[in-house]
Protein backbone atom coordinates (compact mmCIF):
# COMPACT_ATOMS: atom_id res chain seq x y z
CA UNK A 1 0.00 0.00 0.00
CA UNK A 2 0.96 3.65 -0.06
CA UNK A 3 3.48 5.12 2.35
CA UNK A 4 2.32 6.18 5.79
CA UNK A 5 -0.76 3.99 6.27
CA UNK A 6 -1.80 0.35 6.25
CA UNK A 7 -4.46 -1.51 4.28
CA UNK A 8 -6.45 -1.72 7.52
CA UNK A 9 -6.54 2.11 7.59
CA UNK A 10 -8.09 2.11 4.11
CA UNK A 11 -10.66 -0.57 5.04
CA UNK A 12 -11.55 1.37 8.18
CA UNK A 13 -12.04 4.59 6.18
CA UNK A 14 -14.16 2.78 3.59
CA UNK A 15 -16.31 1.15 6.28
CA UNK A 16 -17.21 4.61 7.56
CA UNK A 17 -17.91 6.04 4.08
CA UNK A 18 -20.02 3.08 2.93
CA UNK A 19 -21.85 2.45 6.23
CA UNK A 20 -25.58 1.72 5.86
CA UNK A 21 -28.52 0.85 8.09
CA UNK A 22 -30.52 -0.75 5.25
CA UNK A 23 -32.07 -3.94 6.73
CA UNK A 24 -31.31 -5.88 3.52
CA UNK A 25 -27.58 -5.56 4.29
CA UNK A 26 -27.26 -8.22 6.98
CA UNK A 27 -23.43 -8.14 6.93
CA UNK A 28 -21.60 -5.36 5.06
CA UNK A 29 -17.91 -4.50 4.74
CA UNK A 30 -15.60 -6.22 7.23
CA UNK A 31 -16.15 -9.96 6.77
CA UNK A 32 -15.12 -12.38 4.00
CA UNK A 33 -18.31 -11.68 2.08
CA UNK A 34 -21.38 -9.51 2.38
CA UNK A 35 -24.67 -11.13 3.44
CA UNK A 36 -27.72 -9.73 1.66
CA UNK A 37 -31.41 -10.48 2.04
CA UNK A 38 -33.17 -10.06 -1.35
CA UNK A 39 -36.07 -11.43 -3.39
CA UNK A 40 -37.33 -11.13 -7.04
CA UNK A 41 -35.24 -11.83 -10.17
CA UNK A 42 -31.62 -10.92 -9.55
CA UNK A 43 -29.54 -8.83 -11.97
CA UNK A 44 -25.74 -8.78 -11.85
CA UNK A 45 -23.15 -6.96 -13.97
CA UNK A 46 -19.47 -5.99 -13.75
CA UNK A 47 -17.43 -3.17 -15.22
CA UNK A 48 -13.75 -2.20 -15.09
CA UNK A 49 -11.95 1.13 -15.42
CA UNK A 50 -8.20 1.31 -16.04
CA UNK A 51 -6.02 4.40 -15.62
CA UNK A 52 -5.03 5.97 -18.98
CA UNK A 53 -7.60 3.82 -20.81
CA UNK A 54 -10.87 4.88 -19.16
CA UNK A 55 -9.65 7.87 -17.17
CA UNK A 56 -6.62 10.12 -16.78
CA UNK A 57 -5.60 11.52 -13.41
CA UNK A 58 -4.73 14.89 -14.93
CA UNK A 59 -8.25 15.17 -16.39
CA UNK A 60 -10.46 13.75 -13.62
CA UNK A 61 -10.61 14.08 -9.85
CA UNK A 62 -10.81 10.99 -7.65
CA UNK A 63 -14.41 11.94 -6.81
CA UNK A 64 -15.36 12.11 -10.52
CA UNK A 65 -13.64 8.80 -11.27
CA UNK A 66 -15.61 7.19 -8.43
CA UNK A 67 -18.85 8.63 -9.79
CA UNK A 68 -18.10 7.56 -13.37
CA UNK A 69 -17.35 3.89 -12.67
CA UNK A 70 -20.39 3.67 -10.39
CA UNK A 71 -22.69 5.29 -12.96
CA UNK A 72 -21.44 2.84 -15.62
CA UNK A 73 -22.44 -0.12 -13.45
CA UNK A 74 -25.75 1.30 -12.28
CA UNK A 75 -26.72 2.15 -15.89
CA UNK A 76 -26.38 -1.51 -16.88
CA UNK A 77 -28.88 -2.50 -14.17
CA UNK A 78 -31.27 0.32 -15.15
CA UNK A 79 -30.99 -0.80 -18.78
CA UNK A 80 -32.53 -4.13 -17.74
CA UNK A 81 -35.53 -2.32 -16.27
CA UNK A 82 -34.20 -3.02 -12.80
CA UNK A 83 -33.23 -1.11 -9.71
CA UNK A 84 -29.65 -1.25 -8.46
CA UNK A 85 -29.46 -2.42 -4.84
CA UNK A 86 -25.85 -3.31 -4.07
CA UNK A 87 -22.34 -2.68 -5.40
CA UNK A 88 -18.89 -4.06 -4.66
CA UNK A 89 -15.72 -2.19 -5.67
CA UNK A 90 -12.22 -3.65 -6.04
CA UNK A 91 -9.39 -1.18 -6.53
CA UNK A 92 -5.74 -1.69 -7.47
CA UNK A 93 -3.55 1.22 -6.30
CA UNK A 94 0.04 2.05 -7.21
CA UNK A 95 1.07 3.04 -3.67
CA UNK A 96 1.56 6.69 -4.63
CA UNK A 97 -1.98 7.75 -3.71
CA UNK A 98 -2.77 9.67 -0.55
CA UNK A 99 -5.40 8.40 1.85
CA UNK A 100 -7.40 11.54 0.97
CA UNK A 101 -7.36 10.58 -2.75
CA UNK A 102 -8.63 7.09 -1.89
CA UNK A 103 -11.32 8.54 0.38
CA UNK A 104 -12.41 10.96 -2.37
CA UNK A 105 -12.65 8.05 -4.83
CA UNK A 106 -14.86 6.24 -2.32
CA UNK A 107 -16.95 9.37 -1.71
CA UNK A 108 -17.54 9.71 -5.46
CA UNK A 109 -18.71 6.08 -5.55
CA UNK A 110 -21.00 6.71 -2.57
CA UNK A 111 -22.39 9.92 -4.10
CA UNK A 112 -23.50 8.10 -7.26
CA UNK A 113 -24.67 5.03 -5.35
CA UNK A 114 -26.84 7.29 -3.17
CA UNK A 115 -28.41 8.85 -6.28
CA UNK A 116 -29.24 5.33 -7.48
CA UNK A 117 -30.53 4.19 -4.09
CA UNK A 118 -27.78 1.55 -3.94
CA UNK A 119 -25.34 0.49 -1.21
CA UNK A 120 -21.64 -0.37 -1.54
CA UNK A 121 -21.23 -3.52 0.54
CA UNK A 122 -17.70 -4.79 -0.10
CA UNK A 123 -14.71 -5.13 -2.39
CA UNK A 124 -10.95 -5.43 -2.26
CA UNK A 125 -7.82 -3.27 -2.29
CA UNK A 126 -4.60 -4.44 -3.96
CA UNK A 127 -1.33 -3.13 -5.38
CA UNK A 128 -0.90 -2.66 -9.13
CA UNK A 129 1.20 -0.86 -11.76
CA UNK A 130 -1.72 1.49 -12.51
CA UNK A 131 -4.99 2.36 -10.82
CA UNK A 132 -7.63 -0.20 -11.78
CA UNK A 133 -11.20 -0.19 -10.50
CA UNK A 134 -13.51 -3.15 -10.94
CA UNK A 135 -17.10 -2.85 -9.80
CA UNK A 136 -19.95 -5.33 -9.62
CA UNK A 137 -23.57 -4.20 -9.41
CA UNK A 138 -26.43 -6.31 -8.14
CA UNK A 139 -30.06 -5.43 -8.63
CA UNK A 140 -33.52 -6.81 -9.14
CA UNK A 141 -36.40 -6.62 -11.60
CA UNK A 142 -39.91 -8.05 -11.57
CA UNK A 143 -39.67 -8.49 -15.34
CA UNK A 144 -36.28 -7.67 -16.92
CA UNK A 145 -36.35 -5.61 -20.14
CA UNK A 146 -34.05 -7.20 -22.74
CA UNK A 147 -32.60 -5.95 -26.02
CA UNK A 148 -34.74 -8.43 -27.93
CA UNK A 149 -38.24 -7.03 -27.35
CA UNK A 150 -38.49 -4.12 -29.83
CA UNK A 151 -41.73 -4.20 -31.86
CA UNK A 152 -42.36 -2.72 -35.32
CA UNK A 153 -44.20 0.57 -34.75
CA UNK A 154 -42.46 1.36 -31.45
CA UNK A 155 -40.79 4.72 -31.02
CA UNK A 156 -37.06 4.93 -30.23
CA UNK A 157 -36.11 7.09 -27.23
CA UNK A 158 -33.08 8.39 -25.33
CA UNK A 159 -33.30 9.19 -21.61
CA UNK A 160 -31.08 12.25 -22.25
CA UNK A 161 -29.16 13.74 -25.17
CA UNK A 162 -25.96 11.85 -25.94
CA UNK A 163 -22.74 13.41 -27.25
CA UNK A 164 -21.75 15.54 -24.25
CA UNK A 165 -19.05 13.14 -23.04
CA UNK A 166 -17.51 12.93 -26.53
CA UNK A 167 -17.58 16.74 -26.70
CA UNK A 168 -15.71 16.93 -23.38
CA UNK A 169 -13.10 14.44 -24.59
CA UNK A 170 -12.64 16.53 -27.76
CA UNK A 171 -12.05 19.68 -25.70
CA UNK A 172 -9.48 17.91 -23.53
CA UNK A 173 -7.58 16.14 -26.30
CA UNK A 174 -7.39 19.36 -28.36
CA UNK A 175 -6.57 21.39 -25.24
CA UNK A 176 -9.21 23.96 -26.12
CA UNK A 177 -9.50 26.79 -23.58
CA UNK A 178 -12.79 26.56 -21.68
CA UNK A 179 -14.65 29.86 -21.80
CA UNK A 180 -18.35 29.02 -21.79
CA UNK A 181 -20.96 27.25 -19.64
CA UNK A 182 -21.62 24.90 -22.58
CA UNK A 183 -17.96 23.81 -22.70
CA UNK A 184 -17.98 23.42 -18.89
CA UNK A 185 -21.01 21.12 -19.16
CA UNK A 186 -19.24 18.99 -21.78
CA UNK A 187 -16.17 18.68 -19.55
CA UNK A 188 -18.22 17.73 -16.51
CA UNK A 189 -20.23 15.15 -18.51
CA UNK A 190 -16.97 13.59 -19.70
CA UNK A 191 -15.56 13.48 -16.15
CA UNK A 192 -18.75 12.08 -14.57
CA UNK A 193 -21.69 11.38 -16.92
CA UNK A 194 -25.08 12.34 -15.48
CA UNK A 195 -27.51 9.43 -15.36
CA UNK A 196 -31.13 10.55 -15.51
CA UNK A 197 -32.61 8.55 -12.63
CA UNK A 198 -36.02 10.22 -13.10
CA UNK A 199 -36.65 8.97 -16.66
CA UNK A 200 -39.17 6.12 -16.31
CA UNK A 201 -38.60 3.54 -19.05
CA UNK A 202 -40.47 0.78 -17.15
CA UNK A 203 -42.93 0.42 -20.09
CA UNK A 204 -40.14 -0.04 -22.65
CA UNK A 205 -40.21 -3.09 -24.93
CA UNK A 206 -36.40 -3.19 -25.23
CA UNK A 207 -33.55 -1.20 -23.73
CA UNK A 208 -29.75 -0.79 -23.64
CA UNK A 209 -27.27 1.43 -21.82
CA UNK A 210 -25.54 3.82 -24.23
CA UNK A 211 -21.96 3.39 -23.03
CA UNK A 212 -20.30 2.59 -26.37
CA UNK A 213 -22.45 4.78 -28.66
CA UNK A 214 -26.03 5.17 -29.88
CA UNK A 215 -25.07 3.46 -33.17
CA UNK A 216 -23.44 0.49 -31.43
CA UNK A 217 -26.29 -0.02 -28.98
CA UNK A 218 -28.99 0.56 -31.63
CA UNK A 219 -27.32 -2.11 -33.79
CA UNK A 220 -27.45 -4.49 -30.82
CA UNK A 221 -31.18 -3.88 -30.25
CA UNK A 222 -31.94 -4.17 -33.99
CA UNK A 223 -30.07 -7.46 -34.24
CA UNK A 224 -31.49 -8.95 -31.02
CA UNK A 225 -35.06 -7.92 -31.93
CA UNK A 226 -34.89 -8.71 -35.65
CA UNK A 227 -35.99 -5.19 -36.64
CA UNK A 228 -34.64 -2.00 -38.20
CA UNK A 229 -34.15 1.14 -36.10
CA UNK A 230 -34.81 4.24 -38.19
CA UNK A 231 -33.06 7.24 -36.64
CA UNK A 232 -34.50 10.70 -37.35
CA UNK A 233 -32.00 13.57 -37.14
CA UNK A 234 -34.75 16.20 -37.44
CA UNK A 235 -36.46 14.78 -34.33
CA UNK A 236 -33.18 14.87 -32.40
CA UNK A 237 -32.54 18.48 -33.40
CA UNK A 238 -35.71 19.44 -31.47
CA UNK A 239 -34.24 18.18 -28.16
CA UNK A 240 -33.79 20.89 -25.53
CA UNK A 241 -30.00 20.57 -25.26
CA UNK A 242 -29.37 20.12 -28.99
CA UNK A 243 -28.80 23.82 -29.76
CA UNK A 244 -26.07 24.09 -27.09
CA UNK A 245 -24.28 20.92 -28.17
CA UNK A 246 -24.59 21.90 -31.82
CA UNK A 247 -23.08 25.36 -31.21
CA UNK A 248 -20.09 23.71 -29.50
CA UNK A 249 -19.69 21.30 -32.42
CA UNK A 250 -19.81 24.20 -34.89
CA UNK A 251 -17.15 26.03 -32.89
CA UNK A 252 -14.87 22.97 -33.12
CA UNK A 253 -15.85 22.28 -36.77
CA UNK A 254 -17.29 18.86 -35.97
CA UNK A 255 -20.54 17.25 -37.15
CA UNK A 256 -22.69 17.27 -34.00
CA UNK A 257 -24.22 13.92 -35.03
CA UNK A 258 -20.76 12.34 -34.84
CA UNK A 259 -20.91 13.11 -31.12
CA UNK A 260 -24.59 12.20 -30.64
CA UNK A 261 -24.57 8.95 -32.62
CA UNK A 262 -20.96 7.79 -32.30
CA UNK A 263 -19.63 9.29 -29.05
CA UNK A 264 -19.42 6.93 -26.08
CA UNK A 265 -19.58 6.97 -22.29
CA UNK A 266 -22.74 9.01 -21.94
CA UNK A 267 -24.54 6.32 -19.90
CA UNK A 268 -27.91 7.42 -21.21
CA UNK A 269 -30.53 4.73 -21.82
CA UNK A 270 -31.80 3.83 -25.31
CA UNK A 271 -35.29 2.33 -25.30
CA UNK A 272 -38.08 1.29 -27.64
CA UNK A 273 -41.77 1.51 -26.79
CA UNK A 274 -44.94 3.53 -27.17
CA UNK A 275 -45.21 7.08 -25.78
CA UNK A 276 -42.16 6.79 -23.55
CA UNK A 277 -40.66 9.83 -21.78
CA UNK A 278 -37.27 11.21 -22.78
CA UNK A 279 -36.18 12.29 -26.28
CA UNK A 280 -37.75 10.57 -29.27
CA UNK A 281 -35.03 9.89 -31.86
CA UNK A 282 -36.67 7.48 -34.29
CA UNK A 283 -38.97 4.55 -35.02
CA UNK A 284 -38.79 0.76 -35.07
CA UNK A 285 -39.47 -0.59 -38.58
CA UNK A 286 -39.38 -3.96 -40.28
CA UNK A 287 -36.00 -4.90 -41.70
CA UNK A 288 -32.56 -4.98 -40.12
CA UNK A 289 -29.78 -2.69 -38.93
CA UNK A 290 -29.89 1.10 -38.72
CA UNK A 291 -31.22 3.69 -41.15
CA UNK A 292 -31.48 7.48 -41.22
CA UNK A 293 -27.86 8.36 -40.41
CA UNK A 294 -26.63 11.00 -42.84
CA UNK A 295 -22.98 11.78 -43.53
CA UNK A 296 -19.88 9.95 -42.39
CA UNK A 297 -20.66 8.97 -38.82
CA UNK A 298 -18.79 6.08 -37.27
CA UNK A 299 -18.37 4.89 -33.66
CA UNK A 300 -15.01 5.65 -32.09
CA UNK A 301 -12.77 2.78 -31.05
CA UNK A 302 -13.63 1.10 -27.75
CA UNK A 303 -10.06 1.83 -26.57
CA UNK A 304 -11.26 5.22 -25.20
CA UNK A 305 -7.94 7.06 -25.47
CA UNK A 306 -5.50 7.03 -28.37
CA UNK A 307 -2.47 5.49 -26.69
CA UNK A 308 -0.12 6.79 -29.42
CA UNK A 309 -0.54 10.42 -28.30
Amino acid sequence: MAMGFQESDVISALQKIFATTDPRVIVGIGDDAAVLGTSTQSLITSDMAVEDVHFKLEWSSAFDIGRKITAANVADILAMGGRCDFLTASVALTGNETLQWIENLARGMKHEADLAGAHIVGGDVARGPKIMISMTAMGAAQSPILRSGAQVGDGLYLSSLTGWSAAGLELLTREVSINSAIAEKALSEFSAPTLDYTCDFSKATSMADVSDSVLTQAEQIAKASGVQLALDQSLISQASEFADLSSLADELKIDVFQWIFAGGEDHALLATGVNLPGIRIGTVESGSGISGVKGKVAPVSWSHFDQSK
